[in-house]
């Protein structure tokens, strides 16, 4: 049984085995706090065929500072690492 992290935390068990795994507390809670996490196989299109447009707008959405300066493969390492 996950330790319960309060109302913060939608997903306990996730977010125990991501911080187990070395991710920080705000990586963790951000992935166990999607509305579907634990869940496998998701339907969106892998970065590589995806415009740089739309990279730049995930980038922003999830704050990759630094992303103006960076072309598409660099977007695409970077969003894999945040």
């Amino acid at each position: 049984m996950a330790k319960d992290h309060g109302a913060s935390i939608k997903n306990d068990e996730q977010y125990e085995e991501l911080r187990k795994k070395g991710m920080s507390k705000e990586k963790a809670a951000r992935i166990a706090n999607t509305p579907d996490s634990g869940k496998k196989g998701g339907e969106a299109e892998p970065y590589e065929e995806r415009t740089k447009d739309e990279l730049m707008q995930q980038a922003q959405k999830i704050g990759i500072e630094g992303r103006s300066k960076m072309n598409k493969s660099e977007l695409i390492t970077a969003l894999r690492n945040h």
